[in-house]
This record gives structure tokens, sequence and C-alpha cells, in this order.
């Protein structure tokens, strides 16, 4: 059975779907599916959409209650687990801090524009009443940006599961999960890409199924004065984490083990032993260059 591999574009983002079937009708058909379902994520959580249920929660900061549905239920759930298992360091009110912090200008923030988005993060703020959620300060958001683009990639896939697709799998930006292994049992060779050499592959690991997800100081970033700073941003703080170069992780879902890699780079020193408790293959590049890895990352 042929392979085909079918490239579009969602959350600022390439992505691709890559299955298995009998011509490029069924490919197309079967992929559109999956296609159509990572779109409805976007469309539905994202904070630039003011018809979105996040722009809506966002824009009644201050005011109202907004009611939710059961998926959007199950992620605010989902993000407080988060916030728990984190120590307050996973927290979808932080998104805030883009306010402040311009990578495209390559400017550091001072600590006072970092103070006023601070003041404006806190989830245990949040007020939830039943299926109804408010941001009890005007000026706070929800960001879902923290695992959006996983979830997209899980329910994608599964999409495709339901279609009766077992070989192949949905790539969002890097982050995967597959449906299965090639047509002829083998393993997909599955690259993670170098943090510090743009386009090329710092390791590869064969796999038939589950997901992986990468968080890394190398997505968004700009360096000053010999400093790093990039996209992933502690709540508490405001600043960048340095720690780690690359985190990634193999995970049964991908919004799992994309949460696992970012709670491990914003824990910075203590991330490898978040990684090892987690119990999740991984690999992991630190900020001198050294390699940390366990499982099928090995």
């Amino acid at each position: 059975m042929p392979i085909y591999r079918l490239p579009f574009r969602a959350m600022a983002s390439q992505c691709e779907v890559v299955l298995a079937a009998d011509d490029v009708d069924a490919a197309n058909r079967l992929a559109g599916a999956a296609i159509a379902e990572v779109l409805r994520i976007e469309a539905t959580y994202s904070r630039y959409r003011s018809d979105s249920i996040v722009g809506r929660i966002n824009a009644a900061a201050g005011q109202d209650f907004v009611d939710c549905d059961e998926e959007t239920q199950r992620l605010l759930d989902f993000a407080d687990q988060l916030y728990e298992e984190s120590g307050g360091l996973f927290d979808i009110t932080s998104g805030v801090l883009r306010r402040a912090w311009d990578f495209k200008a390559a400017r550091v923030p001072s600590a006072d524009e970092l103070a006023a988005c601070i003041a404006c993060i806190g989830w245990r703020r949040v007020e939830r009443k039943g299926s109804a959620i408010r941001l009890p300060r005007a000026g706070m958001e929800l960001d879902f940006g923290g695992f959006g683009k996983e979830y997209a990639a899980d329910r994608a896939a599964e999409a495709l599961l339901a279609l009766g697709v077992r070989h192949g799998y949905v790539n969002l930006a890097g982050d995967l999960r597959l449906c299965g292994p090639r047509p002829d049992g083998a393993p997909w060779m599955v690259g993670i890409q170098h943090p510090r050499e743009p386009g090329a592959v710092f390791a590869s690991m064969g796999m038939r199924s589950g997901a992986l997800a990468t968080s890394g100081d190398y997505e968004r970033f700009f360096d000053h004065d010999g400093q790093r700073y990039c996209h992933i941003l502690d709540p508490r703080s405001g600043r960048s984490v340095t720690h780690w170069r690359s985190v990634s992780v193999v995970a049964p879902q991908a919004i799992v083990a994309g949460a696992v890699s970012t709670i491990a780079m914003l824990k910075q020193e203590a991330g490898l032993a978040w990684l090892r408790a987690s119990g999740f293959d991984f690999l992991a590049i630190d900020h001198t260059g050294a390699v940390h890895r366990a499982g099928a990352a090995d």
C-alpha cells in the first residue's frame, strides 16, 4: 500500500498528514478529515479570534462568567491538573507575558513591564462555577497555546483511526501522534530537530505508536549580550527559562508528551528529576550541550 504525504498549514506552522492508502483520492479524503479537525480546534481555541471560546472568555475578563462546552471544560480540567503537578509553573493565564516580550524586536522588557503582566497571572484566581468560567480581573487572559497544538494532533489522529487508518501519523510542526507503523510493520523514523543548527536533525528514533513532542529554546528567541531569551517564560518572574535547549518526550498521547516536556523546561535544573520520575522516554539537551536520555531515545 503506497504512502502519501499531505502537507497543510495550521496554527502558524507547517504541518502534514502521512498515511498509507489505496490511492491518492482515498488519501486526500482521509487526510481531509484530520485536517478539518485541526482547523476546528484552531478556530475554537485561538486567542486571536473574537468568536472563539478563548476570545470570549478573555473579552469578559473582570466582568461576566462565560459558559463552556464539555470539550472546553475537559481542557480546563487538564490545565488545572498541569498547574498542580508543576507547582504552578504551567499556568494558562501566563500568556499575558507576550505583552512585555517582543522576540522580533529582540528587546528585554523592564522589571516594571514584567510586573504589570505578572499582576494579571494566576490560575488559582480564576473562578469556575458549574460549566462557566470567569477571569476576575480585567486584563487577564487564558491561552491554550501550551497544549493546543498537541491536543489537535491527538484529535486529528483519532479522526484517522475512526476512519480505519492504521498506518500513518499526524505531524504538527514536530509534535507527532501516530496511528500505527508503516504498512510492512516497520517503525517510522522520526527526527528530533537540532536546537542550535536550523534544519538539522540531532537524533532520530523508530516509532510504531504513541506520540512525540518537543519543547525548546529555539522556536521563538533572541540572543542578547551572550544570553538566549526564549518564549518559554516562568510565570513567577516573567523571564525566560535558561537551563534546557531542548526536551523531547515520548508518551501515549501528544498532549501528555507536550505537557511533560514543557514542565521540564519550566522546572529548569529540577527538570531532569521530573523527566525521570515521569516514566516516559525522553531526550533532553541542557544549556551546556550535554545530552540526557532514557528509553526509546537511547
